[in-house]
């Protein structure tokens, strides 16, 4: 199996490549253009396996696409590769729109002219994987989850943006018969991921001494989902999904928000102690603009249809996730320079 994964130097897609070199003993070709959250030490494990091979390059460049699909001869694609941080998208839209739907678009119609030129065995076992956000369902109330049939109603220009390339994905289906599959996943949480986000800041401000921001009143609730758990999960969509069908993945974790930053407190001064109790740090801050309630999702279909369950629950997960920060300083302390830890997405 040949599989060629944009985006693959980012959070997921780094879990993605590793997964599916030394799991499924897989060849991958990563596609990343590498910006402030692409990084190559994310992929340290695989980096010298002769099974893997990486292409620096935008995914709004038809041209180096088509160059590598035509290469490399993939019998699958994952498309990862994404503007993905809902506070940077307050104000910069432009970038999300570029990466996010334009990107998307390069893809597909590269895939498409690569997938046209096949013979017709390899034509039919050729599959192409979109993957995307529950965030482009909107909000949820107090009960209730998304399944695949939630109607989008996306609020940030993030989810917007995802929320588009959904619908490129599924047209390219359907207006040219692609063997495309779509994926929708909750919060992804686990090693390798960037400072700027939830998880992470809070578990590396706590190791620092700083404060905890938490936006709001922290009641905001989200599906957290292991991300090794979302990668074994994307191999099943795209090895055994139906061709035009969607799959929610999801972790059954529901948590708000401020539980989230005080089991990683506790975690802390179980494993690390400070100087005094590490809740002690939690700072209430100005909430987000248009930050959605509640996002809870319904894997029922991905696991009855195709036979997937989550390793991890929230609580196993998020003690290896604070673990692994821990140890893992080498990675994540030469980040800083690009963030800081300051607050993003104020209008």
């Amino acid at each position: 199996m040949r599989v060629l994964v944009t985006g693959g130097a980012g959070f997921i897609g780094s879990a993605v490549v590793r997964y599916l070199i030394l799991e499924k003993n897989y060849e991958v070709l990563n596609v990343d253009k590498l910006t402030y959250a692409g990084t190559l030490t994310s992929l340290k494990a695989v980096a010298d396996n002769p099974r893997y091979q990486f292409l620096q390059a935008d995914i709004c460049d038809g041209h180096a696409i088509s160059q590598a699909l035509r290469s490399f001869k993939p019998n699958r694609i994952m498309h990862l590769a994404a503007e993905s941080h809902v506070d940077r998208s307050i104000t910069g839209a432009r970038d999300f729109v570029e990466t996010n739907v334009l990107g998307t678009f390069t893809v597909l119609e590269c895939a498409r002219s690569y997938w046209q030129s096949l013979p017709a065995s390899d034509r039919s076992n050729f599959r192409f994987l979109h993957v995307s956000t529950d965030e482009v369902y909107g909000s949820l109330g107090d009960d209730g989850l998304f399944a695949e049939t939630t109607p989008y109603d996306p609020s940030s220009p993030y989810s917007a943006s995802k929320a588009a390339s959904d619908h490129f994905a599924k047209a390219w289906a359907r207006t040219y018969g692609m063997p495309i599959v779509t994926s929708n996943c909750s919060n992804n949480y686990g090693p390798f991921h960037f400072p700027e986000k939830l998880i992470p800041l809070m578990i590396i401000s706590a190791i620092e001494d700083k404060p905890l921001p938490v936006y709001g009143d922290g009641a905001n609730i989200r599906d957290w989902l292991f991300v090794d758990d979302h990668a074994r999960a994307l191999d099943f969509i795209a090895a055994r999904g139906r061709i035009g069908e969607t799959y929610n993945v999801g972790g059954r974790n529901e948590r708000r928000n401020i539980d989230v930053v005080k089991a990683i407190c506790a975690l802390m001064d179980e494993i690390r102690p400070g100087s005094m109790p590490r809740d002690r740090l939690i700072t209430y801050v100005q909430d987000r603009p248009g930050h959605d309630a509640r996002y809870a999702i319904d894997a029922t279909k991905l696991e009855n249809e195709l036979g997937w369950k989550a390793h991890e629950t929230f609580e196993t997960g998020i003690k290896k996730t604070v673990q692994w920060y821990l140890e893992n300083d080498w990675w994540w302390a030469p980040l800083r320079n690009n963030y800081s830890g300051g607050r993003l997405g104020l209008l």
